[in-house]
């Protein structure tokens, strides 16, 4: 007896949920599988920012001079995070951050500039910051990640709407009913079958839009959130060592181990830090760091992911797990498959509640016109 309000219940939550928010998940959705295709199109498209025109068994050119150069451009306070090729052929990229933000491409061997590209220039950019922020930078990823926690909420709901009386459950779908029967059909099923994966997408870009989670689910475990290790005070003052002194005092903790990153900060009083792709880190940029004071040239801290807090070390998963990198090809695939199969969801709910209102009101005015209305 009491089973029926308390579905009516689940089914308002569900659809008002659904409602005011499936529209930005499926957009979100969308984004997120155009952006597993848009990689290699856009490496395609502009081989003057991403392929070297010089040898790639070249020397690579030194790193000093060309940080004086940008920092004559940008500023002497401009945060720069280079990042070296990762296979033969490509370009060295320096992402900038200062007066102007953006991207330039150099040639390794000469650090000739190739090209150049603002953050929010070309399509690839406009199609990634959607997908992060929508444009909204801090104020984007906060709403993206309640959003994301919010389909959680309606990932239970759908399964307990569905939640047949009897197993095993028919995963049957008919579609020689009626275009709104087989819509809700592959809603409902799709939505059951294929809630919990879609779910490890939406969580994981949840974690990566709100950074403070990985902090709170660290001291939910009881830990503390482990934090970079900072310049001493008093002796940031001085000359900063050559960048390639510094380069060459981190790869001494890892030697042989490729840069992943290389970030450089604008001013003396915060360390340099070299992020190494390490053999057993599965971020595919690395996070294992080295920390080099800038002026003294002292090892400030070393860290392997495995050593971080666990909400700060799982973006070395979580990272991967998202953007589909973790399994290689199929893995990008499938990845690509399930931000669809969450825009079809959120447009086909969205759509089957339009329709339903639409006929529940021609029936009202049929019955309106023949005099049988209530």
């Amino acid at each position: 007896m009491r089973r029926a309000p308390l579905r009516r219940l689940w089914l308002t939550l569900h659809r008002w949920i659904g409602l005011t928010l499936g529209p930005l998940l499926a957009l979100t959705a969308l984004l997120g599988a155009v952006l597993v295709v848009a990689l290699p199109l856009d490496r395609a498209a502009h081989p003057e920012l991403f392929v070297a025109h010089s040898n790639s068994s070249a020397a690579p050119a030194p790193l000093e001079p060309l940080r004086q150069r940008l920092l004559a451009e940008f500023g002497p306070d401009t945060n720069l995070t280079l990042r070296p090729p990762r296979q033969p052929g490509d370009t060295l990229w320096v992402l900038v951050r200062g007066p102007w933000d953006g991207t330039l491409y150099l040639d390794p061997a000469t650090g000739a500039e190739q090209g150049r590209r603002g953050t929010h220039e070309g399509a690839y950019n406009l199609l990634f910051e959607l997908h992060s922020s929508l444009l909204l930078e801090d104020t984007g990823k906060g709403i993206l990640a309640i959003a994301a926690l919010a389909y959680l909420f309606l990932l239970v709901t759908g399964v307990v709407l569905w939640w047949p009386a009897r197993w095993p459950p028919s995963l049957r779908i008919v579609l020689d009913r009626g275009l709104l029967r087989g819509l809700f059909d592959l809603h409902r099923t799709g939505g059951a079958v294929l809630g919990l994966l879609i779910a490890v997408s939406v969580f994981t870009g949840a974690y990566m839009a709100w950074r403070p989670l990985g902090g709170f689910i660290s001291t939910a475990l009881g830990q503390t959130p482990v934090k970079a290790p900072v310049v001493p005070k008093g002796t940031s003052t001085g000359p900063r060592l050559p960048l390639d002194d510094l380069v060459a005092r981190a790869q001494a903790v890892f030697p042989g181990q490729p840069i992943g990153y290389v970030q450089v900060p604008g001013r003396a009083d915060r360390p340099l830090r070299v992020r190494f792709r390490l053999a057993d880190d599965p971020h595919p940029n690395g996070i294992g760091s080295v920390w080099v004071h800038p002026v003294t040239g002292e090892l400030l801290g070393v860290r392997r992911w495995q050593d971080m807090d666990t909400g700060n070390g799982a973006v070395a998963v979580i990272y991967p797990l998202h953007t589909g990198v973790l399994g290689g090809v199929v893995h990008q695939a499938v990845t690509a498959l399930l931000g669809l199969a969450l825009t079809g969801l959120g447009l086909s709910g969205v759509w089957l509640w339009w329709r339903r209102r639409a006929v529940a009101a021609a029936a009202r005015s049929q019955a309106l016109s023949r005099g049988t209305a209530p």
